[in-house]
């Protein structure tokens, strides 16, 4: 009866599992491969890269717009960073050196500095809370990608293979209950993130944040950097409360709100 009762119960359970099998094996390669670049990006010391990045906004007129802004990054960990970003109205620099973060408005000749000590984690956070900026991929540089990004990841898909600035790359895409993303992943032994995709399922018309990146280098390929900034000639040092208006893009006249 035992042996009557295991087989009757093992035909219906190896259906059931034959089924599902593609969806969740596509999944658990989806997340794998995501984890693999992640704990890539983590043991490199230092980085560099340069992106290109589109975000959306949608005018009151329901009209979509992206933003195209270009510019560079180098970090190393824990706690040194220096970002530039250039597009629109803004030229802006922000370097962190582990004890004190300084920006600079280049189109304004303009800077500010502010003591904060710790890790590039907690700095990103308090750029976040405090002033309303988001530095560019930001998670992606974080100590732990996979953590942060996986936190709340309700499907994971493996859609093949796609090719980014003539790169082979792994196309994986995932879903929240507020965005969806996609990442380009390199194909081989270093696998840089290529292109990185956000779009707010909570925001009317559902605008996109691309982020493209080029030329990353690690280590002892990464140009050596003292982390300090060094302002034009004639450049003013104003309070850290004008940070915001150093980050300024070419809005359309009829401004909506920003994805």
């Amino acid at each position: 009866l035992l042996t009557t009762f295991g087989l009757a119960c093992a035909f219906p359970l190896a259906v059931l599992l034959a089924t599902a099998t593609p969806a969740s094996a596509e999944e658990a390669e989806a997340r794998a491969a995501f984890k693999t670049m992640s704990d890539f990006l983590t043991q490199q010391a230092t980085l560099s890269v340069s992106y290109d990045a589109t975000p959306e906004i949608v005018t009151e007129d329901l009209e979509k717009v992206g933003l195209a802004s270009s510019g560079a990054l180098n970090a190393t960990r824990p706690d040194k960073l220096r970002a530039t970003r250039s597009g629109g109205l803004a030229n802006v620099e922000l370097v962190f050196d582990g004890a004190e973060m300084s920006v600079y408005g280049k189109n304004l000749n303009v800077f500010a500095k502010q003591a904060f000590k710790g890790s590039i984690d907690e700095l990103v956070d308090a750029l976040r809370l405090e002033f309303g900026l988001e530095l560019p991929a930001a998670d992606l540089l974080s100590a732990s990608p996979n953590d942060i990004m996986m936190l709340n990841v309700t499907d994971a898909q493996a859609l093949g293979t796609g090719v980014i600035r003539g790169q082979t790359c792994d196309h994986l895409a995932f879903r929240t209950d507020d965005v969806d993303w996609q990442i380009w992943i390199a194909q081989g032994d270093k696998p840089f993130p290529c292109r990185f995709t956000i779009t707010s399922k909570m925001t009317v018309l559902a605008p996109s944040y691309d982020i493209t990146f080029s030329d990353w280098k690690s280590g002892a390929d990464v140009a050596k950097d003292d982390y300090k900034l060094v302002p034009a000639a004639g450049a003013t040092e104003v309070d850290i409360s004008k940070l915001g208006s150093l980050d300024e893009v070419q809005m359309p006249k009829t401004e909506g709100a920003a994805q």
